[in-house]
């Protein structure tokens, strides 16, 4: 069976992004005979001398008519090593909100820098954002190598500079590789025009990593979505049939299991598990199912089910870093609604504590958060919830801020203090959940 890896792309304007991704499904034989010839003809008429392998992702109109992403394009191909869902997120300064929509769920980072000009500010924004999301891996292609002649002195300082940045930010499990998205070179086979790289071609790399960390490893986390109770015109035998539909955020749940369902605290055990109708004995992250327990107790939207041997301790004052997605500015005092899991409740931020310095890599005062700003501030709900460090739980650690009148979404967080300390312990991997 084929495993699944998603990846994002990242970098700067014009490195060349959209030709990558291009250029990796073309080469891998991933785009149908009528899509290429649909780019043969576009690129005809744009008096173009070759086919524009980037209009593959540019699918907007405007965004062929200007030449730029401008939103994230999700493309899904296979090889016979695995199957993959690739995010082509934007590269200008603007367009960060939708990096940060792309990478949230992504195993891996392609992120592209152009050997002539080096690391770039959105670059650094790009690698912050990995960092903050913690993604698992970063693969860093230092593109248009055939533009310096394949110069291994220039791929060298770039790669250098790139990952001296890289461990500024906390980002360990880094990986440089020299392309030519335009010509193939090291992108599905190995480049003879290289002869001093010795790794893996991108695609070659990418059907070797790892994926993200086993979710079954993880303690067992389940936020409701909608509680399945049928009248009685369901017939006798589903009168009495109550169930907590979701999706499996992480770990895995068996019948006869203990759960404690928070915030309330109130305990209970797995009666049963319902999938497309049939029972199963077990389910794990990420299937959607139905849980039925044994006890007749208040369950609803937005609660959150955990196995009883490690439950989150539920809190109405979050720490936590924001990317900051807005045109409007952010002032302490500002009302938001905060989307935790499935549970929306009020809150305020009480605090901005400062915001990322790109370029030295660390915190500095800010009395407020702009566009594409990413900041540490410190919030107060109005009712508690289950928040658990971003650290150790992707699902269980994030949350949105919405405008609470026109439901605009503000920003994307993260619990903990990431921009604090952005290298974890052995002793901090040990702690599981907030202070309340």
């Amino acid at each position: 069976m084929r495993t699944l890896l998603r990846l994002a792309t990242a970098g700067s304007v014009d490195d060349g992004k959209s030709t990558l991704v291009g250029r990796l499904l073309y080469d891998s034989k991933s785009v149908l005979a009528d899509q290429f010839d649909a780019l043969e003809r576009v690129s005809r008429d744009r008096g173009l001398a070759s086919v524009d392998l980037a209009l593959l992702t540019d699918g907007l109109r405007s965004e062929r008519e200007q030449g730029i992403t401008i939103d994230v394009a999700y493309r899904y191909f296979a090889t016979a090593e695995r199957s993959f869902i690739l995010a082509d997120c934007p590269g200008h300064v603007q367009y960060t909100r939708n990096t940060v929509t792309g990478a949230s769920t992504a195993d891996v980072i392609v992120l592209l820098v152009d050997v002539r000009h080096g690391i770039q500010e959105q670059t650094r924004r790009h690698l912050a954002v990995a960092s903050l999301l913690r993604v698992p891996h970063v693969i860093v292609v230092v593109n248009k190598i055939d533009l310096v002649d394949f110069d291994q002195q220039i791929y060298d300082r770039v790669s250098d500079e790139v990952l001296a940045s890289a461990r500024a930010l906390g980002l360990d499990d880094v990986a440089t590789i020299p392309v030519s998205a335009l010509d193939g070179d090291n992108v599905v086979e190995p480049s003879q025009r290289t002869p001093w790289y010795d790794g893996p071609s991108l695609l070659t790399y990418l059907e070797q990593l790892s994926p993200a960390g086993d979710p079954h490893s993880e303690p067992f986390r389940f936020p409701v979505q909608i509680v399945i109770r049928p009248q009685s015109a369901a017939g006798e035998a589903f009168r009495d049939y109550r169930g907590y539909a979701g999706q499996v955020a992480s770990g895995l749940v068996r019948v006869g299991d203990a759960v404690t369902i928070q915030p309330g605290g109130r305990a209970s055990t797995i009666a049963g598990i319902d999938f497309a109708g049939r029972e199963l004995t077990e389910a794990y992250a990420p299937q959607s199912v139905t849980l039925r327990l044994t006890d007749d107790i208040d369950v609803a939207r937005g609660d959150l089910i955990v196995t009883s041997r490690s439950v989150p301790a539920v809190t109405r004052d979050i720490n936590g870093t924001i990317a900051w997605l807005a045109d409007r500015v952010l002032h302490p005092g500002t009302t938001v609604l905060v989307k935790h899991g499935t549970r929306t409740v009020r809150g305020i931020v009480q605090a901005i504590c400062g915001k990322l310095d790109l370029d030295a890599a660390q915190l500095v005062p800010a009395e407020t958060l702009g566009l594409n700003d990413i900041g540490h501030v410190t919030l107060r709900l109005a009712s508690p919830i289950p928040a658990e460090e971003y650290l150790h739980s992707r699902v269980t650690g994030s949350f949105l801020l919405i405008d609470a009148q026109d439901g605009a979404t503000l920003a994307a967080g993260m619990v903990g203090d990431a921009l604090l300390d952005t290298r974890a312990t052995e002793v901090d991997l040990l702690e599981t959940s907030v202070p309340a």
